[in-house]
């Protein structure tokens, strides 16, 4: 294993310093054309004409006129996007100087957005025989969200562990943590995202589209996602000349959210680019008609980053920064029996409590107990042309994750538990030139991680090393109208976990103390695959079909965790007998386009042998097993084991848009998965934490022209209904169903222009819940806190009526 880490990283790091290798002697291929409105053949300006795969780009000018230049020879995805205008994806050969004009329309039928998540070169969606859910910064926009995974959590097949409005975590067709890959800045985002209330380390301002891919999709990524990926993708480089930015601002009135961002980005005539940003939020506590005002709620987050890179034409090279880092309240949700929040306080030298006052509820200072984080990241993205036509990519990254936790309010500035995660990701993908059309894509990725406990009076998981490394190819070919997509990919991964001995006053000593953890070597290692058609049946319908098999090693948690988890009011046990999950899962779909009405539907099978959960202990007396802490009320206990597991359900999207009025807009989503236990009790017979089902409902008009100031203008009301989610894992009270709740939202908007139609800024005003109505999510960790002993209520329920205004103003020099 060490001779594998050498050759591995030497082979890295010789390829990302010797750009020349690569270069391509004939720097004269380039792609220029003119984009219109392909109704009245108007010219457009502001259209992006992208190329994913090469990670360049051209906007066009007043006259709708592009360029690019420093390109490669062969042939490429060409993907062109203007809000307002159905997205058209079409393949270019490149020789030479290559001139082509583009036509863009308003209908719906012409949508087809470009794929990049778990293919071998981007593809279209409509090509793509894996489910793919594709939202663009206007959506963000639009929609009420405090963090990136709540702005994500609308799309079909998709929800949300929160533990408060600060912690959002993806679950996918009803798998999350670890089985949920998140890719930011092309590499996996690395953050103790094992834990319930840890959330994703990701600005949602510096994001330019989310990818949501369903299902087994480990081939490209790694190992672990067996339910699926979310590509978070940043801005790419501006056009050539020009220079561009935002500046944004965002109030939310439930819990008094302030948000600012700014981000500047440019790029100069001989392929320098370079850009920074900054955002910072700040919010109060949040509240809802049964619980007011929910004590400590409260978060704050201040993050930047910057970029530069170089586009010759060997290729492309980019260095990208970010630095997350957030502060936040854990919510307890203890009250007195008056059913008032309480907090702790410093009573002359001694531990004490109080009544939470309407001046606590509303400041922005956060209260105890709370959690800080910190995550740096440094990424080097390369992409080298060959002389062959093939291309190299060659990505290294490194994480810097600091989450501590403070509760001691005698020592409020000392953390109680500090982890200390750095994490390095490697990959190599060499894409071969297109022979007889086959794209194929071969690549080795992976990551060393060293995890630090050693901080702090509490220990929750051991100090561990990981080392990552696997091999894959992936390939496609389209005949016509049939389309296949590929892969195999195998995987070993090594853990070894640091034991821990502590001394009376529970402080680590090197021997002669009791045992907190145990020292272990562990090593899992598999073969994943996926096969999948598209099949364009007529000019309306595509069919698909996709088989993946995909396998996950258990986390740290899972095997060695022994301690208080604060932000999810438990004591967890973990299990170092566990096996790694492997998941089959079979999808079939259809997608329908005409121009009055648009279908998507998805059906999936995914059998999981030795899945992993967490269930509740019961207590030699049948009650709960509560360990003994350093508190006297103690926590309920709760190890994790496994079992076979079947998941199924689906998805479906109906969009109509009659015409020949195509601004109004008719959206159905209907989401569902149930999952059971092979061979499990009535009480065991299901998995728990699977969200109930779901069916939203929107009307939305959409006008590109309106008239006067306002151009690109939107309205529309939205019907969010949740089910009853009576299939839980009762068993030791593990689970509690959950009743279900309908919300209603709503939402307009628009570009305030000028007489030359420049865009001076974008207004958007939402609002969410508009009922105030009382609900819990069942994914919700703050539905399980104590129970209010004046109403009978147990937990804390989800935020009540919030309204929006975000404003954006785009800035644009040469």
């Amino acid at each position: 294993m060490h001779y594998l880490r050498v050759v591995i990283l030497s082979i890295l790091t010789g390829l990302s310093i010797y750009s020349p290798a690569f270069a391509d002697e004939d720097a004269g291929n380039s792609l220029s054309g003119t984009v219109t409105d392909k109704t009245n053949n108007t010219p457009l300006p502001g259209v992006t004409v992208y190329f994913p795969d090469l990670h360049v780009g051209a906007s066009t000018d007043a006259q709708g006129h592009y360029e690019i230049k420093n390109l490669p020879k062969g042939k490429f995805l060409v993907e062109v996007h203007f809000i307002g205008y159905a997205t058209l994806t079409q393949t270019v050969q490149v020789n030479g100087a290559t001139n082509i004009n583009f036509g863009l329309s308003t209908k719906v039928i012409e949508e087809n957005e470009v794929v990049i998540t778990g293919v071998s070169q981007a593809t279209s969606l409509k090509q793509n025989p894996t489910p793919v859910n594709i939202i663009r910064k206007d959506y963000l926009d639009a929609n009420i969200s405090t963090n990136i995974i709540d702005a994500v959590a609308k799309l079909p097949g998709v929800s949300q562990l929160t533990t408060g409005p600060a912690i959002s975590k993806p679950f996918i067709r009803g798998l999350g943590y670890n089985r949920v890959v998140v890719i930011g800045d092309g590499i996996r985002q690395e953050g103790q995202q094992w834990g319930d209330e840890h959330g994703i380390e990701i600005d949602d301002y510096n994001v330019s589209k989310v990818e949501v891919l369903k299902g087994p999709a480990s081939l490209v990524y790694g190992s672990d996602a067996l339910a699926g990926v979310v590509n978070i993708v940043p801005p790419g480089p501006e056009p050539a000349g020009h220079v561009k930015g935002n500046i944004a601002a965002n109030y939310l009135s439930n819990n008094g959210m302030i948000s600012y961002h700014a981000d500047l980005a440019g790029t100069t005539q001989n392929g320098f680019s370079w850009s920074v940003y900054g955002t910072q939020k700040f919010a109060h506590d949040y509240k809802n008609k049964y619980d007011g005002y929910v004590y400590n709620s409260k978060f704050h987050n201040t993050n930047y980053g910057g970029s530069i890179g170089l586009n010759k034409n060997w290729g492309s090279s980019v260095l990208r920064f970010t630095s997350f880092n957030q502060e936040l309240g854990l919510v307890e949700g203890d009250r007195n029996e008056l059913g008032q929040f309480i907090k702790p306080i410093n009573d002359n030298g001694e531990e004490g409590e109080a009544v939470a006052t309407n001046k606590d509820f509303k400041s922005y200072t956060i209260g105890l107990p709370r959690q800080q984080i910190n995550h740096q990241k440094l990424v080097l993205d390369n992409n080298f042309y060959m002389h062959n036509g093939g291309r190299l990519n060659v990505i290294l990254g490194y994480q810097w994750n600091r989450r501590q936790e403070f509760g001691d309010v005698l020592n409020p500035d000392e953390p109680e538990l500090y982890l200390k995660l750095n994490t390095f990701n490697y990959g190599v993908k060499y894409s071969f030139v297109d022979m007889n059309g086959w794209q194929t894509s071969v690549g080795v990725n992976g990551m060393q991680q060293h995890n630090n406990i050693l901080s702090g009076s509490e220990f929750l998981v051991p100090g561990y090393n990981l080392f990552d490394a696997g091999v894959y190819a992936v390939t496609s070919k389209t005949w016509d109208k049939l389309t296949f997509s590929g892969g195999l990919r195998f995987d070993n991964r090594h853990i070894s976990v640091d034991g821990l001995m502590l001394n009376g006053d529970g402080k680590p000593v090197g021997s002669g103390g009791e045992e907190k953890f145990h020292a272990l070597s562990k090593n899992f290692s598999n073969i994943s695959g996926s096969a999948g058609l598209s099949y364009a049946a007529s000019d309306k319908v595509t069919l698909k079909v996709n088989v993946a098999r995909g396998f996950r090693a258990p986390n740290i948690s899972e095997l060695g965790a022994n301690g208080v988890h604060e932000g999810t009011i438990k004591y967890e046990y973990g299990n170092e007998a566990l096996k790694p999950e492997v998941s089959t899962q079979g999808d079939v779909g259809v997608d329908f386009n005409s121009e009055h009405v648009s279908l998507t539907g998805s059906l999936f099978y995914n059998h999981i042998s030795n899945f992993i959960f967490s269930r509740k202990l019961s207590s030699v007396n049948g009650g709960d097993s509560i360990p003994a802490t350093d508190n006297d009320e103690g926590y309920a206990a709760f190890q994790y084991q496994q079992s076979t597991a079947n998941l199924y359900g689906g998805e479906v999207m109906i969009d109509i848009h009659p015409h020949p009025i195509d601004w109004l807009h008719f959206e159905n989503t209907f989401s569902y998965v149930k999952a059971v236990i092979a061979n499990g009790a009535d009480s065991t017979k299901y998995l728990p934490n699977i969200p109930a089902a779901r069916w939203l409902s929107e009307l939305k008009g959409k006008f590109r022209h309106v008239g006067g100031i306002f151009q690109n203008a939107y309205a529309g009301i939205q019907m969010d209904w949740t089910f009853d989610q009576n299939n839980v894992y009762y068993a030791y009270q593990t689970e509690t169903a959950t009743p279900g709740y309908t919300l209603w939202n709503a939402g307009i908007g628009a570009d305030v222009v000028n007489k030359n139609k420049k865009v001076l800024f974008s207004l958007h005003l939402a609002a969410n819940n508009i009922t105030d109505v009382a609900y819990q999510n069942h994914l919700s960790r703050l539905k399980y806190a104590p129970e209010n002993e004046v109403t009978g209520r147990t937990g804390v329920f989800n935020m009540g009526r919030n309204y929006s205004v975000k404003v954006a103003i785009p800035l644009n020099f040469k």
